[in-house]
């Protein structure tokens, strides 16, 4: 499994409702998007840093391995801000506006990520993907989504040791031979894929699959009060931003 799949199963909050952390994450992301980027975007940047690391109880490093990856790209969409193309001289140059674009689009995604994250890191994919039938997808759609959520697992796990025996063969040991590796690599997991489907179809069939996945999913209510605080949380976010906003 994935770190931030191993985490949002191990999560303070993996009892709770899905319903209620979407409100929460999904609340923040929206807050992130649609308000000032200062000082709305620092807020919320600040509410869910302070929410993932207390109450949610995120590790800071898996926190930040996570969001690494996503900053990247906030960083790479923000660069092409600062530059300006067909300029007095007809070449590439500073935008007079530029770094106060960039900066306000690396605040807004950046902070939007964070609101992502930490509906990632607090709800299992397996927790949500059941309860989307009753949210009105159609069963077979969620059918499909959860059966490659699972195979991916499985066909990750199989490329980390076809790996590790190429790696153990001396496979890497050069630039050619690693590229040969890499060639190895792809076509093996290509037909395990294949296998991997043919495998799962005969098991399905062979335990009557009448065209609905029925898998258990654990019991939880919407807690009323969790909803309370969030809209309280979001609200406050939203007015301290409204403030701010006329005093700076």
């Amino acid at each position: 499994m994935l770190p931030i799949d191993v985490a949002a199963h191990g999560s303070r909050w993996r009892r709770r409702h899905p319903a209620e952390k979407a409100a929460l994450g999904f609340g923040l992301t929206v807050c992130a998007v649609s308000l000032p980027p200062w000082p709305g975007a620092v807020l919320v940047t600040v509410a869910a840093l302070a929410v993932l690391l207390g109450p949610a109880g995120v590790a800071p490093r898996q926190l930040w391995r996570a969001w690494r990856l996503p900053l990247g790209f906030c960083v790479t969409g923000a660069v092409p801000l600062l530059f300006q193309v067909g300029g007095p001289d007809g070449w590439p140059a500073l935008a007079p506006e530029g770094p106060a674009h960039a900066g306000r689009l690396l605040l807004r995604t950046s902070a939007a990520s964070l609101g992502l994250l930490l509906f990632a890191f607090t709800t299992p994919v397996s927790d949500v993907l059941p309860r989307l039938v009753r949210a009105g997808v159609p069963a077979p759609v969620v059918d499909v989504a959860l059966v490659m959520y699972r195979i991916g697992f499985l066909l990750l796990d199989a490329v980390a040791r076809i790996r590790q025996a190429q790696a153990a063969r001396l496979g890497l040991t050069s630039r050619a031979a690693a590229w040969r590796s890499v060639a190895g690599l792809g076509a093996t997991a290509f037909v395990r894929a294949f296998d991997r489907a043919a495998r799962l179809q005969t098991g399905l069939a062979g335990r009557g699959y009448d065209g609905t996945l029925r898998v258990l999913v654990p019991d939880a209510r919407v807690d009323r009060r969790f909803l309370a605080a969030t809209a309280a949380l979001l609200a406050a976010v939203v007015a301290l931003t409204l403030v701010l906003e006329r005093s700076l």
